[in-house]
């Protein structure tokens, strides 16, 4: 291949990529607007500058645009949420996490109903997709877990894999109570729950020893 044939190879892959990321933008911009039933192809071809054919070349349909798109999102938020974790507490730590994940849903909170119930119920190979997403923070949610025991501020053998699980069923109860309208301060419940959590998991105090007489 000459070295014509591979800039020209790189413009294409370029403007590709350039051209997929516009059209999953402009798929989030108009499933927050319009809802995802009432959202079609066309619109969103037209928001991307593209037409509709380049949009099902890249995405197939409109159910595939959207896990792409929500996906993509998503996974974007997670990494950068628990990269830019601190070096606090357990507790301080969660909390900037679920500070960071609630701030995308708010961002979007129509694009947020959508996303909760695909990326829960999606089919295949999407499903395993967000599943993975989940399990990375599941992953890391661990490892802090068993550093602040390392710490002291959890006592000997506590379980970082099964406080990770707590720690979803807070936050999705939270999430959901607020998909639904139910609750207007979920990341404040969700660090009340933690917090509680938190409490009957840390070292005891051991009482003073009584002098002998």
């Amino acid at each position: 291949m000459s070295n014509e044939s591979k800039r020209q190879g790189g413009i294409r892959a370029t403007q590709k990529e350039a051209t997929g990321k516009a059209v999953l933008e402009a798929a989030r911009a108009e499933f927050e607007s319009v809802g995802f039933e009432a959202a079609n192809l066309r619109a969103i071809a037209s928001r991307a500058g593209v037409s509709a054919g380049t949009v099902l070349h890249h995405y197939g349909d409109k159910r595939e645009l959207l896990h792409a798109a929500l996906f993509d999102d998503l996974e974007k938020t997670l990494r950068s949420a628990v990269a830019e974790l601190g070096t606090g507490s357990l507790e301080t730590q969660l909390s900037e996490l679920t500070r960071a994940v609630f701030r995308y849903y708010q961002r979007r909170p129509k694009l947020s109903r959508t996303l909760l119930k695909e990326s829960l119920f999606v089919d295949e190979p999407w499903a395993q997709k967000f599943n993975a997403q989940v399990h990375g923070v599941h992953g890391a949610i661990a490892r802090l877990t068993e550093e602040a025991v390392a710490r002291g501020e959890l006592r000997p053998g506590v379980n970082g894999a099964l406080f990770a699980v707590a720690y979803f069923s807070f936050f999705y109860f939270a999430l959901i109570a607020w998909v639904q309208g139910a609750h207007d301060s979920p990341v404040t419940l969700v660090e009340h729950l933690v917090h509680q959590h938190l409490e009957g998991l840390r070292p005891s105090e051991k009482p003073p020893r009584r002098r002998k007489p």
